[in-house]
């Protein structure tokens, strides 16, 4: 791919993830156009509107007026008839425009654009819908994976950028996507209505990846919040309880039972502040023969686990290497060893490495 056309894809790959991540007040008539538009290419006419002020209300709202189905719960929306019909739909057209397009180019930019945006929508959006489910995995991501805007801005710039010409109908039906994913949030169809959920308040992120990828992050707040309240707090991508955020005490790590938001709120205090409020002993340090120039840590923890206190072989963002920690059996008490655990690997192998990442 030359120079001009990295340039391209990047600049309309940040216009769409500026279109998904946006906090702009959403424009209802151009949203609802774009969903009529949509229900009349399946044949289907216009639906009620019934607006919501977040994903999290959307999940617990029945619009007036409704009575879904036992099968229309709102974990299995993608099994829904007008989200299944319009999935088809968009595949159908996916189809069309991948014809017209040389499979080379396809996969030549498909890491530029597509690839970029679905990790950032994953990251940011779909932890929050997550969240909203109350699950990892909800059973209705192909209906929330054709929403997002990875394959419609693929086509974009396949259209914008790379010299394919599509035809006027192709165009006109993928700018009603296009025009649903840049003007509202997340939107559940049934035949007679159609739930559409407002974008939220506040949206922040850090940069996460070389091809421009975000995830959600927050030092000081909700990484995500709607206007109803409804919001979601995160640590460089993990999605954290609230304390981690505003109050990270110590008592309150020793008592979270999950791994990864006691890495996340000891990373909030930091390392070293951590261990000397909670009074950790010292074990043993050591140089470390993987990373020279830093030294490794090992501390007393709880009864049969300890941990070990490592700097990053590798240079963050800002230009620092990450002092993190490591959680490792409490048998070890020689912190060489420890490190090479952690590797699979013994003391002796660890101590030829020529640095670790």
């Amino acid at each position: 791919m030359s120079v001009l056309v990295q340039r391209e894809a990047a600049g309309i790959r940040e216009e769409w993830l500026g279109a998904t991540l946006s906090t702009s007040p959403t424009d209802r008539q151009a949203a609802e156009a774009a969903v009529t538009g949509l229900y009349h290419l399946i044949g289907l006419a216009p639906p009620r509107f019934h607006w919501v002020s977040s994903p999290a209300t959307a999940l617990t709202t029945v619009p007036p007026g409704t009575r879904p189905k036992p099968s229309e719960s709102m974990d299995r929306v993608s099994e829904w008839t007008v989200p299944s019909r319009l999935r088809a739909s968009r595949a159908a057209l996916g189809l069309e425009l991948d014809a017209g397009i040389h499979r080379a180019l396809n996969w030549v930019i498909r890491p530029q654009v597509f690839d970029s945006l679905t990790r950032s929508t994953r990251n940011t959006l779909g932890t929050a819908l997550r969240a909203a489910h109350d699950s990892k995995t909800a059973r209705s991501d192909a209906w929330y994976t054709a929403l997002g805007v990875a394959w419609i801005a693929h086509y974009d710039f396949v259209r914008r950028a790379a010299g394919v010409v599509f035809t006027p109908e192709q165009n006109r039906r993928l700018d009603l996507w296009a025009a649903a994913g840049r003007s509202c949030g997340w939107w559940w169809p049934r035949e007679d209505v159609c739930v559409i959920s407002e974008r939220p308040a506040v949206m922040r992120t850090e940069v996460s990846g070389d091809d421009g990828e975000v995830r959600l992050h927050c030092a000081d707040g909700p990484a995500v919040r709607y206007a109803d309240g409804w919001e979601l707090y995160a640590w460089h991508g993990t999605r954290v309880p609230s304390w981690v955020i505003t109050d990270p005490a110590v008592w309150r790590i020793e008592r979270e039972a999950n791994v990864e938001v006691r890495r996340c709120a000891i990373e909030r205090i930091g390392w070293e502040s951590y261990i000397e409020r909670a009074g950790l002993r010292l074990v043993a340090s050591a140089p470390d023969p993987g990373n020279p120039g830093s030294s490794l840590h090992l501390y007393d923890v709880r009864e049969d686990t300890r941990v070990l206190l490592a700097v990053n072989g590798s240079v963050e963002r800002d230009g620092r290497r990450r002092r993190y920690g490591l959680t490792v059996p409490g048998f070890f008490d020689d912190p060489v060893a420890a490190a090479g655990w952690t590797y699979g690997l013994s003391a002796e192998q660890y101590s030829t490495l020529v640095r670790r990442t």
